[in-house]
This record gives structure tokens, sequence and C-alpha cells, in this order.
């Protein structure tokens, strides 16, 4: 009977990881062995299947289009082994393990865990706030929540919420916003690290393209909404993420009109992996969290 793996586990492993990460060191680190090591790997599975699996470029190694195409599989398949691994050491369903940006975090996350350990006392949750996209793969994530398109590679994304976004500023800046053209007299934070787009929002509203739009620049975006709760200038915010600081006065919607944007807050899992009890809490915690979230600022009466 034919082997149906003529490659060593780790050689597999070390493939996944360098067509993954685009790094030798990135799977050296992971398997515990040198770069060296790590490149003879590759070279014997090479050899082994008579395919060339990667591109030896200046600027490293780059998956040829037969292990692009398999990379998925690859990667859930490992996913999976860790999971099942797992499973039979016992590991702990009562801790997970998210990663999450620093708005999602500061602005609405934070002042939301006590009621997810309310509802689920047995589950400890432990964030990972990394303004980088972490892998969700890695045995020590189970799950993360992205800000984007929701098509990433090796993810399974679900949308939760935050489409709809809008300008938000201090009370003292909005006095000063009568017409959408007093937005060429007041300073616009900038914000380098956003998706959000000032231009569809214009175009949406009608506000001429003409008129500069100009202010301070952060590349943080937590600081960001900080500069506009501290009436540095206007901010573009989607509204999931400024209901907090809305209904607290501190901030507000000087014009009300939110667009709908094509990006949003994903709930994101490595493909593979387990759904877990600890993972479908939160899921269901999200869904009724989320939607509560931006009802309870509207039942105040508040746009």
């Amino acid at each position: 009977m034919e082997n149906p793996f003529p490659i060593p586990l780790n050689a597999l492993r070390a493939i996944e990881i360098v067509a993954r990460r685009g790094a030798l060191a990135s799977a050296a680190e992971e398997l515990g062995v040198t770069i060296g090591a790590v490149s003879q790997h590759l070279r014997r599975a090479e050899a082994r299947l008579g395919l060339e699996l990667f591109e030896r470029t200046p600027s490293g190694l780059v998956p040829l289009p037969a292990l692009k195409a398999a990379l998925p599989q690859l990667t859930a398949g490992f996913t999976g082994l860790a999971d099942g691994l797992a499973s039979l050491k016992g590991s702990d369903e009562n801790v997970l393990n998210l990663t999450v940006g620093s708005v999602f975090a500061s602005r609405w996350l934070i002042w939301r865990i006590t009621k997810f350990s309310q509802a689920h006392p047995d589950i400890e949750l432990r964030l990972n706030v990394s303004a980088t996209m972490v892998d969700l793969s890695r045995p020590d994530v189970d799950c993360g929540i992205r800000f984007g398109h929701g098509k990433w590679p090796g993810v399974t994304a679900e949308l939760i919420g935050g489409t709809a976004y809008q300008p938000v500023c201090a009370p003292p800046v909005a006095a000063r916003l009568r017409t959408l053209s007093d937005l060429a007299h007041v300073p616009v934070i900038q914000d380098e690290t956003t998706m959000l787009s000032w231009d569809a929002w214009r175009a949406e509203v009608g506000l001429d393209p003409a008129i500069k739009l100009s202010g301070p620049i952060y590349s943080d975006a937590s600081l960001a909404f900080d500069a506009a709760i501290s009436e540095q200038g206007v901010l573009m915010a989607a509204d999931m993420m400024s209901a907090d600081t809305v209904s607290d006065g501190r901030l507000v919607r000087p014009f009300k009109r939110p667009v709908e944007g094509p990006q949003g807050y994903f709930l994101v899992v490595a493909k593979g992996r387990r759904e877990s009890r600890k993972l479908r809490a939160l899921r269901s915690w999200l869904a009724v969290e989320v939607p509560a979230s931006v009802d309870g600022y509207l039942k105040q009466g508040r746009r």
C-alpha cells in the first residue's frame, strides 16, 4: 500500500509555517530547530515529491502555485491536530484566548467583559490586544475579532457589526459645525490606520469634494479617539465604537448622517478549528450584546 505520508510530519509542518509566515526563522522557532534544519526539511520534501514548493527570491521563499493552493488544507489540518491533541490532554475549556485590536478592546469590549463573565462565570476571557494580525492557527489563540472586509485566508469570518460609520467630535467642536461645508474650518483628525473612508462618506452625503479637510495625524487608532474626545477635531468612527462616548456626552455626531461601509467587525476562527463550548458561548454572547449596545444607545434618544 502506498504511504499517504511520504514526507515526515515535521517537514510538512515546516512547509506550512514557511508558506504561511514567509520566513525560515518562524518555522525554526515554532519547531525548536535551527534554520538550517528547516531548510533541509524543505529540500528533502521537494526531492521526495519531485516538485518545487518554493521560489527562491532575494527577499525570501515564496510559495509556488501548487503549494499556495494546498496551504489552506495544510493549515486546517494542523489546526485540527492541535485541537485533537488538546482534547487528549484535557485542555482547559474554561479559558478563552481572544485576540483583538486596540480600538475594539478599549472602546467596546473592556466595558463589557464583566457582562460576559456574569453570563459565563466558568469561562475566563484572556485578551491578546495587538495592532498586528495574530496567527489564529496558534494553539494559544482560540479566536479573534478583526475589522475589515471579512475575507482573510485560512479563517472563517462571521460579521458581528460595525458597518455604519460617520463623523464624531466633542461638543465644543460640534458647535462650530452648522453645515457640512463647515468641516473646512475645523481640524479633521487623520487616523492613518483606519479603513473608514472620508471620500465615500463625502460622496454619500453630498459634501463638495473640492473642500479640503486637514488636521492632526495619528498612527494609533485609540489615540485618534482620545484626540477627538479632547476636542482636537472631528474623527470618522464606526457607530459601534462611538456609541458609548456619544451616550455619555463626551462625543456627538454633528451631522447625524451615517453611511454603510463594506467593512465591519468579524469574529474569526482558524479553519479546521473545532467548535468548542467556550467559542459557542462567545458567539452567542456577541449576537446579543452587539445589537444591545447599539439599541441601548438609540433608546436614550441620542443620534
